[in-house]
Order: structure tokens, then sequence, then C-alpha cells
């Protein structure tokens, strides 16, 4: 599997990008203003992640995806350490990352990866997003919010 930087937000992967995150909105939004990472298995991307500088020495993991009949491979994974090295290689001191409250796998991914969990932005997902979400047989409504020191 090779990782590398899209040219321009135009070539981003939406179809991926949407399985983390389901406003194509925010999603086309935020690709503008980061750096869209791509996963290859030989010419088919699958996976993909966004990092987007926020405030000084601060950059963040703001969607990784993995197309779903490449799940539960590990290559979800290689994309958060692939970002916390890119971070680095950018100078940025911190790297943070959000998820929802109902969002078991992805909290466990994180906290392997060396993130650790900084606050709970309630309501996140009520504030953001006019369709309710679920996942786990659960309402997502709070982003757990974590970061890593660089």
């Amino acid at each position: 599997m090779q990782i590398r930087q899209l040219d321009n937000h135009k070539q981003a992967p939406l179809d991926l990008l949407l399985l983390a995150d389901p406003s194509q909105q925010l999603v086309e939004e935020y690709i503008k203003r980061g750096k869209c990472f791509a996963a290859y298995s030989g010419e088919n991307v699958v996976g993909v992640y966004v990092l987007l500088p926020t405030r000084p020495d601060t950059i963040e993991l703001v969607n990784v995806a993995v197309a779903v009949d490449h799940q539960g491979k590990g290559i979800g994974k290689q994309l958060v350490n692939h970002a916390v090295r890119q971070a680095q290689l950018l100078g940025f001191k911190t790297i943070e990352v959000g998820t929802g409250n109902s969002s078991v796998a992805q909290l466990a991914l994180y906290q392997k990866c060396g993130f650790r969990i900084t606050g709970v932005d309630k309501d996140f997902f009520i504030r953001h997003y006019t369709e309710e979400i679920f996942e786990n047989g659960m309402q997502v409504v709070d982003m757990i919010r974590l970061s890593q020191d660089l």
C-alpha cells in the first residue's frame, strides 16, 4: 500500500470521505483548506485522510476513512500513523482529532496511535448537522476531542 498527497481537492475521493463525515458541504469545505492524502492498493484508492491547520502549531486530522471492503486490515492505523508523521514533517507541535461519542472503534484506534482524550464538545453533531446520525445503535451527539503532542 502506498499513501500519497493528492495534488488538488478535486481529486479527493468524495465517496470515501463521506463514509467518515456524512455532510458533503462540510467535507468539500475542509478539503479545499486542507491537505488530502489517499492510500492506494495498486490503482485503487482504499483509504483517505485530511489534515487541516487550525491554529498556530496545531493541525487537525479531520477525516479518516477506509473503503468498506478493506476495513479491518490495519489500513486505518497506517493512515493515522502516516498523518502523525506528516504533521511532524510539516513542523506542527500538536495534532488533534475529533470523533463521535458512539465511535467506539475509532476512539480505540486513535488511542492506540498515541492520542489522548482532551475534552468533549457537547451537542456538536446536533449543532452542525441537519440530520440525525446514528452509529452502533446510538445517536451521535457529542464530539470526543483527542490530541497528541508531536
